[in-house]
């Protein structure tokens, strides 16, 4: 498939469904899946990473190589693609390097009470499973489910966050 292809397929409303399939059916595409979300190309960039997000498996191979990428973009892409790519690294191992970049990113968002809630909700998600992971980080998850950036979130996310603290 040409790259005007799938940037048409990325620009058009299609069926969730069925990109899924085309992507986890035809590798090129699900590569050049990978390389537009990598992109600023909007919005392509964006939806590529959201049918990412939608098909790919825990731990895929085929994201593997790109886990690095994905990190080093994030701080400056827009709320919707940052939850997007949160969303594929959630489903990945990081090695020790990886996963510090990215907690500090995940904090960054969920403390900036002007990015969107569903962002701040994903970054949070990976705060909490890395402080589990790393009891000496149990700290910062106090620090951090303060009211002060809980009051800005839905009161859906709020009850979320507070399942999850529990």
């Amino acid at each position: 498939m040409s790259k005007l292809n799938l940037d048409s397929i990325l620009t058009k409303r299609l069926d969730k469904d069925f990109l899924i399939q085309l992507f986890q059916e035809q590798t090129e595409v699900h590569s050049r899946a990978i390389e537009v979300s990598l992109t600023k190309q909007e919005p392509q960039s964006w939806r590529a990473s959201w049918i990412l997000s939608h098909c790919t498996c825990e731990n895929d191979t085929r994201i593997q190589p790109f886990i690095s990428d994905f990190i080093k973009i994030l701080r400056d892409r827009k709320d919707g693609h940052q939850r997007e790519i949160l969303k594929i690294l959630s489903q990945m191992e990081l090695n020790e390097e990886q996963e510090g970049k990215l907690f500090d990113i995940c904090m960054t968002l969920w403390e900036d009470l002007s990015k969107a809630p569903a962002v701040r909700y994903v970054a949070f998600k990976f705060v909490h499973k890395t402080c589990t992971k790393y009891p000496d980080l149990k700290g910062e998850l106090t620090f951090i489910c303060q009211n002060q950036y809980l009051e800005t979130l839905s009161p859906g996310i709020q009850k979320s966050v507070q399942k999850i603290i529990k």
